[in-house]
Order: structure tokens, then C-alpha cells, then sequence
């Protein structure tokens, strides 16, 4: 899917890292859909996950790493180290999904 190396951790074991490039980052704005709302509030009472949520989070969080990787790329990174993503309320029924890291070049 992304042809750089992504991890979470500071480091990639048996690599080092032999220049820093810096802060590289990632976001999209989604909004609720009606329909998926209305089957949000059918499984509150039922109870369930919301699968129409989850796919949603799901989309969000790959769009935001894939732009995320595509500004690595610009810069020069093989890979982006230190991957963290978090997310925000933009307004009522829309949330923003952020994927950050450090750029970097590996050996």
C-alpha cells in the first residue's frame, strides 16, 4: 500500500537512520453520514459495533497516511518513523483525522 517503511517506534531495527528530514503530516475531514446514523442509533439500542463507524475511521486513517507518505516522499524519506495519529471535533456530525511522524533516511 505505502512504499516507505512506517512504524510507531523511533527506530527500525537492523537500520539506521542517517538523516533527519523533519515533521511530516497527514489529515482529512469526515463527516457522519444520515444513514449511518440511523443505524448508529438502531445498535445503541441493541447494542453491536458500528461497522458503518469503524469503515469510516478506517477510510480516515488510511487517506491521512497516504498523504502523510506522499509528503515524506517529496522530501526525500524512505521511511517515516514515529507514526502517531489523533483526531478532532471540526464542528457538529465532522471530525478530523491527523497522522504525523519523522521523516527520515534509512541505510
Amino acid at each position: 500500500m505505502f512504499d516507505l517503511i512506517l512504524t510507531n517506534t523511533e527506530t527500525v531495527p537492523g537500520r539506521e537512520i542517517v538523516r533527519h528530514l523533519g515533521l511530516v503530516q497527514g489529515s482529512t475531514v469526515r463527516a457522519k453520514h444520515v444513514g449511518r446514523d440511523i443505524m448508529a442509533g438502531l445498535k445503541n439500542i441493541v447494542g453491536g459495533e458500528l461497522k458503518g463507524y469503524t469503515e469510516l475511521l478506517s477510510d480516515a486513517r488510511e487517506e491521512a497516511t497516504r498523504r502523510m507518505c506522499e509528503e515524506a516522499k517529496v522530501m526525500g524519506a524512505n521511511a517515516v518513523v514515529n507514526v502517531r495519529f489523533s483526531t478532532s471535533s471540526v464542528t457538529a456530525g465532522a471530525s478530523e483525522l491527523y497522522a504525523y511522524g519523522t521523516a527520515v533516511i534509512l541505510s
